[in-house]
């Protein structure tokens, strides 16, 4: 789908232009234009990206192929931005979706292939603000991220609602020792990934608040360096949920070696308990030729193995085997 918002001295002046009309809205310089590419087909993607903006192949390459990791390039008269966004999906599992920006002088154009929050949030407040919008795509570009790094606190603290209860079921006596494994892992999972894309997107926020860029005017350059500090509390946090995590895991290894260690102790005990009988029944298991004891023996074999065994039991409850 295409979405399209055009504005002139900061007024909302059309929306949904029709593709002619967004050729022609695209070659007024007087006008600002911010097309959105919502889950858009072939047809849809390649008519705006090169028909309409005539964009790098590379960056079109690298927009409408999934990127890993965010990033910023700079092509001169446009810049092409990689960020994305975190959410929990209807399953409650953990996941992300990727939003290409191409940053121009009187344009943004935004691609993405699933929905996205800060996305519709923004369009739902350009059509229902009766007051002055955005003059520049700088500050359109600078909304949506800050609506996207915004999504990032509910997506950490349910991550940290996960961790939380990780943590119960490590010192539960009842936990599931498999079960356990698998969400120690899971959560693991989502934790590497969230660092792995709050550090990068870190580093491309820190490029566009330096001003290298003269697509980013100089007065907005503090609110970008706003979204940089944002992120790096977001960063510090999730590395310290990251050690809340790892700590579990060393927890959950100490008490499976501890338990493990129980049931070895628990097993030798038996064994040194059964130690007398073992030696006296085995003596008397041999065929010797002649036996003198055998006539009175048996009841004091019988009476040994018994005093016998119950001294052993004593000595292993003095050493708190049992």
């Amino acid at each position: 789908m295409i979405r399209s918002f055009i504005f002139s001295d900061g007024k909302l002046v059309g929306s949904d232009l029709e593709r002619e009309a967004l050729r022609l809205v695209r070659a007024d310089k007087g006008l600002l234009l911010w097309v959105d590419l919502d889950q858009p087909t072939d047809e849809e993607w390649k008519f705006v990206l090169e028909s309409v903006f005539q964009f790098h192949p590379l960056a079109i390459e690298d927009c409408v192929a999934p990127n890993s990791l965010p990033k910023v390039e700079d092509y001169e008269d446009y810049l092409f931005i990689v960020t994305h966004a975190v959410d929990f999906t209807r399953t409650d599992k953990f996941n992300t979706t990727e939003l290409d920006l191409f940053l121009g002088r009187d344009y943004l154009v935004t691609f993405h292939r699933e929905p996205l929050r800060s996305v519709t949030t923004l369009v739902d407040r350009m059509l229902k603000a009766a007051g002055v919008g955005p003059r520049g795509p700088d500050r359109i570009a600078h909304t949506l991220l800050d609506l996207l790094i915004d999504n990032y606190a509910p997506v950490l603290d349910e991550l940290r609602t996960e961790l939380e209860e990780l943590e119960e079921h490590v010192l539960a006596r009842d936990s599931t020792r498999q079960t356990l494994v698998t969400e120690l892992l899971h959560v693991r999972g989502d934790f590497t990934r969230l660092r792995t894309i709050v550090r990068p997107q870190r580093d491309v926020i820190e490029r566009l608040a330096r001003g290298d860029s003269k697509l980013i005017r100089a007065k907005l350059l503090p609110y970008f360096r706003d979204l940089r500090d944002n992120l790096a509390r977001l960063e510090d946090t999730a590395a310290s949920y990251h050690e809340r995590l790892m700590m579990a895991f060393d927890i959950y290894l100490n008490k499976a070696a501890f338990e493990a260690n129980e049931g070895i102790k628990f097993l030798t005990a038996i064994t040194a308990v059964t130690i007398p009988v073992m030696v006296i029944g085995t003596w008397y298991g041999q065929n010797f030729k002649n036996m003198p004891e055998l006539e009175h023996g048996y009841p004091w074999a019988l009476g040994c193995t018994i005093v016998t065994t119950i001294l052993m039991v004593i000595y292993l409850r003095k050493k708190k085997w049992f």
